[in-house]
């Protein structure tokens, strides 16, 4: 069993992708703080990174080798001033040169040192190998895995001891659906009541809210920034952004001068269904617009899928409850993340192991049990909600074209947010006893899915719009 806890689910990063930035980023700072811990960090004379599978084959497109670059200067993904990573990965190709883990300058060409190769590991589609020279002349070197999410492991520690002895500190170890809802039933207590008891097992209450409250501010200002910005997305596709035109034509006269008054004057807009869906589609697209110029958002689960979540969540607050406050957050959160939970132990959150299905489809299950259980639906319907918006996300490929975490990636949010209000509505006007497939059935079908989809549809721009649609055509 495996101990996740909310803020393994829901991460502050640098976009374009979960698995293919943030991941390989972390794993970067991870090496060095090995190599910190064994105590030859300062006999580190050169060092050089091999991207495998599916890291290779869209590793230029979702800037792989600048989040590999920056986790190996030490900078962190969550503090980091976006406007700086650029002109990092210049210096550092103009002098040769690499400030490593933030105080050890050594030589680093980086079109060589940093090579891209197709073949897969056999562990897992996102392999990164690291190796160093040390002042000894041997060598040491050290396999990562990205497995979608921002989540990293080595294989031998896929379920390390650590992991494991902190799972059973839970008051209610989950691992499936039915486990989830037995609690719910034997305490008498809601998903999130029950996720937070787990997570008071782990931290305080002062910092679940601290900790929260950071990810819904930053999921905010990811939202007021791609609203707020316009232009051409960079990669070669010249994707125009979409947001900043929707939310000129929606927004209205109402003043503000931050996220918090933007947010409070949307809720005296229209609300027409028209409206609703623009408004919607609008908070989705300029997450992922921000996302796709590396900018900061929110793993929910992943980078591809992180407009989902905020903007169902934003939906419920100034749509549907102008008196939502932090406390509506917190328990959105709370129980989507349990959900996401799920369905990483049960199958996966990475597009290279399962498609987009792993992604969207997840991101939007999240979605629709949180914006149920906020809309006062039981535990049944809450996890009802979360297997209707699976369950029409299956087969779901991931096929981006250039490799760039936009086409079809960017519009799909706004599909997946849609679908999952959807679920929601549909699982509140149904009684659970009718149900005719538990959460942990799509589950096991979504990773039966993932396993007999071909290789080419996850994540390696090898079919489907990746190879249908050029670059050359855009």
């Amino acid at each position: 069993m495996e101990c996740i806890s909310v803020f393994d689910m829901l991460k502050i990063g640098v976009g374009p992708s979960s698995s293919h930035t943030l991941g390989p980023w972390r794993a970067a700072e991870r090496w060095i703080s090995e190599l910190e811990d064994e105590g030859v960090f300062e006999q580190v004379q050169s060092i050089s990174v091999a991207l495998y599978g599916s890291l290779s084959l869209t590793g230029k497109g979702h800037a792989t080798d600048v989040a590999v670059a920056m986790g190996l200067l030490g900078a962190d993904p969550v503090t980091v001033p976006i406007d700086s990573i650029t002109g990092s990965i210049d210096r550092i190709k103009e002098q040769g040169k690499i400030l490593f883990g933030g105080k050890l300058e050594i030589p680093f060409n980086y079109s060589q040192d940093i090579t891209f190769k197709k073949e897969f590991l056999p562990f897992h589609a996102n392999g990164i190998r690291f190796t160093a020279q040390l002042s000894n002349g041997k060598f040491t070197e050290e396999t990562y895995y990205s497995i979608g999410g921002g989540f990293v492991v080595k294989e031998e520690l896929l379920h390390s001891k650590e992991n494991k002895e902190t799972f059973k500190t839970f008051p209610y170890p989950i691992q499936t659906g039915n486990e989830l809802l037995h609690y719910c039933e034997a305490e008498q207590k809601s998903i999130s009541e029950i996720v937070m008891e787990n997570e008071l097992s782990l931290r305080t209450a002062q910092e679940i809210d601290e900790g929260l409250q950071n990810i819904w501010n930053t999921m905010l200002e990811c939202m007021y920034v791609g609203c707020h910005t316009e232009g051409t997305l960079p990669g070669g596709l010249n994707v125009k952004r979409r947001a900043f035109d929707m939310h000129q034509k929606l927004k209205g006269t109402v003043p503000y001068s931050n996220p918090q008054e933007w947010l409070e004057g949307i809720r005296d807009t229209e609300v027409k269904f028209r409206q609703i869906i623009k408004w919607v589609s609008c908070f989705a697209l300029s997450v992922n617009e921000v996302n796709a110029s590396l900018g900061r958002v929110v793993t929910a689960p992943t980078n591809g899928s992180a407009g989902v979540i905020p903007a169902v969540l934003m939906y419920y607050m100034v749509i549907e409850n102008h008196d939502a406050n932090f406390d509506d957050v917190r328990q959105f959160l709370l129980v989507a993340s349990e959900v996401g939970s799920i369905f990483k132990k049960g199958a996966t959150i990475s597009a290279a192991m399962g498609g987009c299905q792993a992604e969207i489809g997840v991101s939007s299950a999240m979605a629709a049990a949180g914006l149920t259980e906020l809309m006062g639906g039981s535990p049944e319907q809450v996890l009802m909600a979360a297997e209707i918006a699976m369950e029409h996300h299956l087969g779901l490929t991931c096929d981006p074209i250039g490799g760039l975490v936009q086409v079809p990636c960017i519009e799909r949010n706004a599909m997946g947010a849609i679908k999952a209000i959807n679920a929601a509505e549909l699982a509140l006007d149904t009684d659970p006893k009718d149900a005719k497939v538990p959460l942990d059935k799509v589950v096991n079908t979504m990773w039966e899915t993932a396993k007999d989809m071909s290789s080419k549809y996850k994540e390696t721009s090898e079919g489907g719009l990746a190879v249908g649609v050029f670059l050359s055509d855009c």
